[in-house]
């Protein structure tokens, strides 16, 4: 008897086990009202599952893989709650699992999300600032810190970041973009965070869950803003699901291994073969990111409910994709979409990195270069990688010629009309995947402040890059990714030189953070250079003017990038000053009379109030 009682509980303990249900919890009065929990265990698909409280289960999906099911319930008009699911075999409940569905947030689904009134300051989470020094290394994880490797961990996590939310006020930072922060377990090289190993769970180098929830609280009691880095088009090969697929088809499989071709004009090309396509779009980023195919329904939503999660479970205010355009460019518009149905007024930013208006529009939402293939990405924002382009050559142009100088950046501006949304593109110099730009120009003082001003008072959303507004160069070509990503001086306890406080700045670095913070604090308050028009003019001898103008106010930007002083007139741009007769400076508190001409120094900037 006791053996028939052993075997039975043998045989129980091998159906009685649930090793993740995924979305941990749910909110009740999402629009997202169709719930699909995945629970996975051991064998678990032998099992029929009920649940309480008369909650309706509209479907019950198996896979190929017995060791998931994907439960669907319908929590429309259900009240916050905890319900119960029971997994039974044989007509006897075998376990159960507890499982909410908690309160939201007031007014959440209406929760405002950052635009051309907020300056972005993209961190690389693990070279900014090492808040807690015990968290550096954990048991389960395998690479554990070291700052003596260029390529390591070096401890910088979320208490860092919210230990100097402070710094990035003063700065004039409205909002914060961390690179990604879930767990990546890569044997090396896992510090940069896209080679995600669970999507529900911050890594432990960086913190907890629970510490990334007060972060955006933090930055919310500062009128500040915290965007996710989201990656959709992989994970990590280390990810607990690609260890133990659910279907053969959840990532993109070859015979053999097959990288991408990264030639992303082939997604709009109505020439391009029916290879090169999927080559892009199927095949993996590198090797160590396996590509997540999404045209896969059920990981194509196991995504969507991943990303509503973790902004109503985190409180955020925005996300930054990764990868965008090598997505399934239908299931990824399904899952923008979802997410902007959920939220109507989240904003998303792509990354497209492509080096042409028509080709970088076509991605926004309701672009009409998409509709001609009837295609409708759903993504409010996309970066504008052609400014950036030319912010990275113009500034050594000192001699102005038709193609060469300020009419790059002029040029630049011309293609406006291609995008649905101008004023939601996000404008930068410079990115954790560049070259830093200080490093491009050698530190030119007079050369960062002519990038800053163009990036400050053009149309669209302004992002930084952490250490530039003190001076951080980096050479990506000699030095690879790890000197474009050095850590910040003073976020370690035993670096000598804090940068974050201005007693431990350098004369340089304060130089550089003076003028930074000047700029962009101004910017927090000016509507007109928010959402107000532009009107530019075409260089002349390498100066470019232009405006930025509404209703009640105009702001005059005069690049000088020739290396002499300039004097012009103003009567050619009376259709822009109109009755005004000065300007101020904002930078030195300058007046100058627009009757008579304007000098300007050479390699210099004004950027007059006019009154």
């Amino acid at each position: 008897m006791k053996k028939i009682i052993f075997l039975l509980l043998i045989s129980i303990s091998a159906f009685a086990q649930i090793e993740k249900a995924e979305p941990p919890f749910w909110y009740a009065g999402m629009n997202h009202s169709d719930l699909q929990i995945m629970f996975y265990g051991k064998n678990i698909a032998q099992n029929e599952v009920t649940v309480s409280n008369n909650i309706i289960i509209k479907n019950i999906q198996k896979t190929e893989n017995p060791n998931y099911i994907f439960v669907t319930i319908d929590t429309k008009n259900v009240a916050s709650q905890e319900i119960i699911f029971s997994f039974s075999r044989n007509k006897k409940i075998a376990f159960t699992k507890n499982y909410a569905l908690k309160q939201r947030r007031e007014n959440s689904a209406l929760r405002k999300s950052y635009d051309s009134s907020d300056v972005i300051y993209l961190i690389m989470s693990d070279r900014f600032a090492n808040g807690n020094p015990n968290n550096d290394s954990n048991k389960a994880l395998t690479e554990k810190g070291n700052r003596d490797l260029p390529g390591g961990r070096h401890g910088g996590d979320i208490e860092g970041i919210i230990k100097n939310l402070d710094y990035l006020k003063e700065l004039g930072v409205t909002a914060v973009w961390p690179t990604p922060i879930c767990e990546d377990n890569d044997e090396t090289y896992s510090y940069h965070g896209y080679g995600q190993s669970d999507v529900y769970k911050i890594d432990p180098r960086y913190g907890t869950n629970e510490e990334y929830v007060r972060m955006s609280a933090e930055l919310h009691q500062r009128g500040m803003k915290n965007i996710m880095d989201y990656v959709t088009n992989h994970w990590g090969w280390q990810h607990w699901m690609i260890k133990d697929l659910p279907n053969h088809d959840w990532i993109h499989q070859f015979p053999e291994f097959t990288q991408s071709n990264y030639r992303m004009t082939t997604q709009f090309d109505t020439n391009a073969s029916k290879t090169d396509a999927e080559g892009c779009m199927n095949g993996w980023f590198v090797k160590s990111m396996p590509d997540l195919n999404q045209s896969n329904p059920l990981l194509l939503n196991y995504l969507i409910q991943n990303a509503i999660w973790w902004i109503e479970y985190a409180d955020l205010d925005g996300f930054r994709v990764d990868t965008f355009s090598y997505n399934d460019k239908v299931g990824i518009a399904k899952w923008t979409k979802a997410i902007t149905d959920e939220y109507p007024h989240f904003n998303i930013v792509g990354e497209v990195w492509m080096h042409d208006q028509a080709q970088m529009a076509y991605w926004q939402k309701d672009s009409k270069i998409g509709a001609i293939q009837s295609f409708n990405s759903n993504l409010p924002s996309v970066m504008d990688f052609t400014l950036h382009d030319a912010l990275n050559s113009v500034f050594y142009e000192d001699k102005a010629s038709w193609d060469k100088g300020m009419i790059k950046v002029y040029e630049n501006f011309t293609n406006d009309f291609l995008y649905p949304n101008p004023n939601n593109l996000l404008v930068f110099a410079e990115n954790h995947d560049t070259m830093r730009f200080n490093e491009i120009y050698k530190n030119d003082f007079q050369k960062y402040q002519m990038v800053m001003t163009l990036l400050a008072t053009i149309r669209g959303i302004p992002q930084l890059y952490y250490g530039s507004e003190i001076g951080m160069a980096g050479n990506k070509d000699k030095g690879g990714d790890a000197d474009i990503r050095k850590d910040f001086p003073g976020g370690w306890a035993s670096d000598t030189n804090n940068a974050f406080t201005k007693s431990g700045r350098t004369v340089e670095q304060q130089k550089y953070f003076d003028f930074t913070s000047k700029l962009f604090s101004w910017r927090k308050t000016k509507s007109v250079i928010h959402t107000g028009k532009m009107t530019h003019y075409v260089p002349q001898n390498n100066v470019y003017v232009y405006f930025r103008h509404n209703e009640n106010q105009t702001v005059m930007v005069i690049i000088n990038n020739s290396d002499e002083s300039q004097t012009f007139k103003t009567n050619r741009f009376q259709e822009s000053i109109q009755n005004y007769t000065y300007g101020k400076d904002v930078l030195t508190g300058i007046s100058i009379d627009l009757k008579n001409d304007i000098a300007i120094e050479g390699k210099s900037v004004l950027i007059l109030e006019l009154k």
